[in-house]
Parts: C-alpha cells; sequence; structure tokens
C-alpha cells in the first residue's frame, strides 16, 4: 500500500487551509510517531502519514469535530481507509459511540483500534509535554465529566510506554 509522502502530507495539509501552528504539531508528532513505529514494529509508513495528517481537519475547525471533518476531506480524495481512521480516531484515547452521541458527533465507535493507531493518539498526547501532559490531559477530562476518557488516555499510556522508552 502506498501512503502520501511527507511532500503530499504538507500539501494536503495547506490545501485543507492549515497554517503554522497545527504543521509544527504535526511535524512534531510525527517525529516521535515514527521513532515508536519502528521500536514497536509497526508500518512505519503509515504511521508518518497519519501522524502528519491526524489533524488535518483543524483547517476547517479546531473544535473536536476536526478528526471527523479531516477523516471526511481523506475519504473525499480517495485515501486508504487505515489511514483515514488514524485520523478519525486519534482524540484523547478515543471516544465511544455514547460519549460521540453527547458531544454531537456522529454516533460510532472512535476508539483507536491497530497498532498503528495507537501508536498516533499516544504520541499526539505525548509530544511536547511528556508524561505530564498526559497527566494533565487526564485531569482535564475528568474535571469535565469524563471519567472514562480519563482512564482511556491513562490505560494508553501505560500499553504504548513501551514503544516510547
Amino acid at each position: 500500500m502506498r501512503y502520501p509522502d511527507e511532500k503530499e502530507c504538507m500539501e494536503l495539509l495547506k490545501r485543507a487551509g492549515c497554517r503554522g501552528p497545527v504543521i509544527r504539531h504535526v511535524l512534531q508528532v510525527s517525529a516521535l510517531a515514527v521513532k515508536m513505529a519502528e521500536k514497536c514494529g509497526a508500518d512505519v509508513e503509515l504511521v508518518r502519514a497519519g501522524a502528519l495528517l491526524h489533524d488535518i481537519g483543524r483547517g476547517k475547525t479546531h473544535g473536536i469535530e476536526h478528526a471527523v471533518v479531516g477523516a471526511a476531506l481523506l475519504r473525499e480524495w480517495g485515501y486508504p481507509e487505515e489511514l483515514v481512521r488514524i485520523v478519525e480516531r486519534h482524540i484523547g484515547a478515543g471516544i465511544t459511540a455514547d460519549e460521540a452521541e453527547r458531544i454531537g458527533l456522529p454516533k460510532k465507535d472512535y476508539i483507536p483500534e491497530t497498532l498503528e493507531e495507537r501508536i498516533v493518539t499516544e504520541a499526539d498526547n505525548y509530544a511536547g509535554e511528556g508524561e505530564e501532559g498526559i497527566k494533565r490531559l487526564a485531569e482535564r477530562l475528568r474535571k469535565k465529566g469524563n471519567p472514562g476518557a480519563a482512564e482511556r488516555v491513562l490505560a494508553l499510556h501505560n500499553q504504548m510506554k513501551r514503544c516510547l522508552d
């Protein structure tokens, strides 16, 4: 399977309306995710493309729906479903169908399933702030009344530590 390379990903991000801060963030996430993929035996090219494109929806919105918007763009443009799912499932440590319905997303399960999906999700949560960022994210989710999401973030981090060391 051929996935878009870094140059093509940058063109897609710009086409979608993404600018400086988003571009810098996805480059940081990609660098970490690729190292994690290499360490844990994941598909490096899929992880690289997924990490670079995970926030493509932020060119249209900075709300939580950016994942669904980004996935829709990539589907419309004909990209492989395994890449689309990385974008769609990267928020926090995933969103259950019931949580999605409560926050106004289409009712479906957005929990990362594959190793590649979990790597990009963890790299997004971890990049820039490390272990402390994971703890702060979990605390924010608890304060927003979503202890299940907080526990998923911590569980994903514990599961993915082997790829970070």
